[in-house]
């Protein structure tokens, strides 16, 4: 079991599972796992496909309970809240960032971001965090006419406008090629250093680890291992 620093633990995980039935068969996804995540981390989760990465992402983002175990969330059971509370959960302190954009393709750059700052009790300025990504002269364009590079940072400042304590981030470089996903790496670390925000981002690509200050290594469904990296490098300088 990994212990928390003096940041105090934002989310728990103890003897946590998920299985699945499909029938008389069972699968399980998730197995055992213990892990303190403090706030304000960058976390990064790595593993091979069926590790279980995914599966502990949603647990942590209210995606899916867990059915052994216990997750939480400060002192929120997410295993024991309804469906109602854990809309709430999402919408009021969770940024989700994923590998495909999901934006609405008839709402322009600005209009997808306002469309989650008006729902989130603490939101930034929708304008603010489009600045903050560099995307100021675009605020009006539809997502058709942005690049792909473009489109994953309005999806950054869309999660990062809800102004979350947490941000869950599903292969965020995946799609993008080296350059583009060095600069929408250097994004996440600007949140987390300026906003405080703890961000979690699952990878297949170790060079993301590099820059985060733990890595968790996944295998079969279960924790192999929680590393600290000792020698943290900035985005641009991280081994592609």
């Amino acid at each position: 079991m990994n212990t928390s620093d003096e940041r105090g633990v934002l989310l728990r995980f103890r003897g946590a599972g998920r299985s699945f039935l499909s029938g008389e068969v069972e699968t399980i996804a998730l197995a055992d796992v213990d892990l303190d995540i403090p706030a304000g981390e960058m976390l990064c989760i790595v593993g091979p496909s069926g590790s279980g990465k995914t599966t502990l992402l949603n647990l942590a983002g209210g995606l899916d309970s867990p059915t052994s175990g216990e997750v939480r969330y400060r002192e929120f059971d997410l295993g024991k809240a309804n469906a109602r509370q854990l809309t709430r959960y999402r919408r009021e302190k969770v940024g989700f960032v994923f590998q495909f954009y999901n934006l609405v393709p008839n709402l322009t750059a600005l209009e997808n971001v306002q469309a989650v700052t008006e729902i989130s009790p603490h939101p930034l300025d929708p304008r603010e965090a489009l600045e903050r990504v560099g995307l100021s002269a675009r605020l009006h364009h539809f997502p058709a006419q942005l690049s792909g590079g473009e489109q994953q940072r309005v999806a950054i400042a869309r999660a990062a406008a809800k102004n979350p304590e947490l941000m869950l981030c599903d292969e965020p470089t995946g799609a993008l090629d080296m350059e583009t996903g060095k600069a929408t790496l250097r994004l996440l670390v600007d949140l987390n250093r300026d906003l405080k925000t703890t961000v979690v981002i699952i990878t297949h690509n170790l060079a993301l680890a590099d820059v985060c200050e733990r890595v968790v290594q996944m295998r079969d469904g279960r924790i192999a291992s929680v590393t600290p990296v000792a020698n943290r490098v900035e985005p641009e300088s991280a081994a592609w």
